[in-house]
């Protein structure tokens, strides 16, 4: 007897004004199985997903070859609402919610239920009132799924990001038709244990036989539960294998046409010490919610790589958002033994620090600006760069050329994906806008880079681009780097030392050679570890 298939593409091939973004795929998603997706930006993924959604950049730019079936029959997916009448669900990397609205309200948005009262009995059913209730019951059963509880009647505006993207996940779980969920990166903005929430309700759902497709750039989550795992480069499909069959090592490399192997880091002209520290803080305490800070202590060596790691909710986060401003925050912080002012971001700029948030989106990046002013924006307001001299007092314009020149070079150095300085940063792939994060940092020529989560959302090859870069700032410019990261591995590969927060204090210190276990028990707080040099 054949096997039944959810999805079913065959030989689907995309053009975009005379490129091939898709060449000749094909792919099979049974009931109740996790296929992953994977590949390094620009591989087609995104773009194979709005495929399956029925997007409409994708009708207008032209359709497609190929063809896709649906419980083995022929469809023609034209918009959104055909693929979801058709059972298909889709979570979009970005996120698609309206802030003003109750996480209710974003769940039930055009799937309102509504009860009858006095009036409807007498002129209709158009004069039904909305059923909070029952919406409400809904919206907290989708959640229970995902293993959270969110008050239903918050607004979206005020969630973390992490929550946010469960919102995204619950409003098609609540889908009573969804037959295949497709997962366009939704642990990109999750923290490790959000993610491994997710994972687990992603098991959940299959085991009720419902077909998921899911896009990731994180390997382990794709060995955790993938029954299935397809790899695209450059738009072709290289291979399916199963779980079974696969291994970290052999992905990692069938994505990028090569072995990742780990470099040697080059060498410093100086290597940092003890007694010539650049930043000290001192009892610092940060309110910012999920991850505060609660009297934390915490020495920072000239020159050096720093890595702030631990578990989600421990407070790593809250570190860098409060020295430079984001969040209210307390204590003393000293830059070259001068204090620094908290609560000013312009002062902790003008001091000679820099941050690339982990929320890039929300704070790191005017998405509907261009690649130019996004990079350049932040130095021409702290340190009135790439202006023309003045012609009348107090009045200065930009200076274009300069501006372009110079984000013409930050692309190519950084090998920002793009089609020129002036398109906007909203249609970069997750990795090139991480890249024009960086390039506005690197523009600022900061003493100090304070950088949080920075190959989150990114594929193998972005984030050894990524890691790459910020080796390179250190090591060439002398740059202090200070990296917070739920990803271990990638702070043991680079840092110098790990700095490991538990309950909003620094736990221990480490090397980035210490043991597996050494690092474990301090991240659970069962265990201190003196500073080492």
């Amino acid at each position: 007897m054949p096997e039944s298939y959810v999805l079913e593409l065959k030989g689907i091939t995309k053009n975009y004004f005379g490129t091939t973004v898709l060449k000749g795929i094909s792919l099979s998603v049974k009931a109740g199985e996790i296929h992953a997706l994977v590949g390094e930006n620009g591989a087609g993924k995104s773009t194979l997903m709005n495929l399956i959604f029925g997007m409409p950049v994708i009708h207008e730019t032209g359709g497609f070859e190929g063809d896709i079936f649906i419980d083995g029959q022929k469809v023609n997916i034209t918009s959104p609402r055909q693929a979801m009448e058709l059972g298909i669900g889709m979570v979009h990397q970005e996120f698609m919610l309206l802030p003003g609205f109750t996480v209710t309200e974003n769940i039930k948005l055009n799937r309102e239920l509504s009860k009858a009262n006095l009036v409807s009995k007498t002129f209709g059913s158009s004069f039904e009132t909305l059923d909070y209730p029952a919406m409400q019951n809904d919206t907290s059963l989708a959640m229970k799924k995902l293993g959270l509880s969110i008050n239903e009647t918050s607004l979206v505006a005020g969630l973390p990001v992490g929550y946010m993207q469960f919102v995204e996940i619950a409003r098609e779980i609540d889908k009573k038709n969804v037959r295949l969920l497709v997962f366009d990166e939704p642990t990109a903005v999750l923290t490790e244990s959000e993610a491994e929430y997710l994972i687990t309700a992603m098991r959940l759902l299959a085991a009720q036989g419902i077909a998921i497709l899911f896009i990731t750039h994180r390997l382990d989550e794709v060995m955790a539960c993938s029954d299935m795992i397809t790899i695209l480069r450059d738009g072709e499909m290289v291979t399916s294998i199963s779980r079974s069959n696969a291994s970290l090592e052999r992905i990692a490399e069938l994505m990028v046409g090569r072995k990742l192997e780990r470099a040697q880091l080059p060498p410093r002209a100086v290597e940092p010490h003890d007694q010539d520290l650049i930043l000290e803080l001192n009892n610092l305490q940060v309110q910012m919610p999920g991850e505060q800070v609660r009297n934390l202590n915490l020495k920072v060596r000239r020159g050096e790589i720093l890595g702030i790691g631990g578990l989600a909710g421990q407070g790593k986060i809250g570190i860098a958002n409060g020295v430079m401003g984001l969040y209210p925050a307390s204590g003393e912080v000293y830059k070259d033994q001068n204090q620094i002012k908290l609560n000013d971001s312009k002062d902790a700029l003008q001091s000679g620090m820099a941050f690339v948030s982990e929320d890039r989106r929300g704070v790191g990046l005017l998405v509907d600006e261009s690649i130019a002013l996004n990079i350049v924006l932040t130095s021409i307001e702290a340190q009135q760069k790439f202006l023309q001299p003045a012609v009348l007092p107090g009045v200065r314009l930009i200076d274009k050329k300069s501006v372009r020149s110079y984000t013409l070079k930050m692309i190519k150095d950084l090998d920002i994906r793009c089609t020129g300085p002036n398109q906007p940063v909203r249609r970069l792939s997750g990795g090139n806008q991480q890249k024009v994060c960086l390039a506005r940092a690197f523009t600022l020529k900061p003493e100090v880079l304070w950088i949080s989560e920075p190959t989150r959302g990114i594929d193998v090859g972005a984030k050894q681009l990524v890691l790459d870069l910020l080796v390179q700032m250190n090591r060439e410019y002398g740059m202090t780097i200070i990296m917070t990261s739920s990803e271990l591995t990638e702070l043991r590969r680079i840092c110098d030392r790990i700095a490991l927060v538990y309950k909003g204090r620094v736990a221990g210190i480490l090397r980035p050679d210490a043991s597996d276990l050494e690092f474990g028990l301090v991240m659970a707080g069962k265990k201190t570890a003196k500073e080492v040099g």
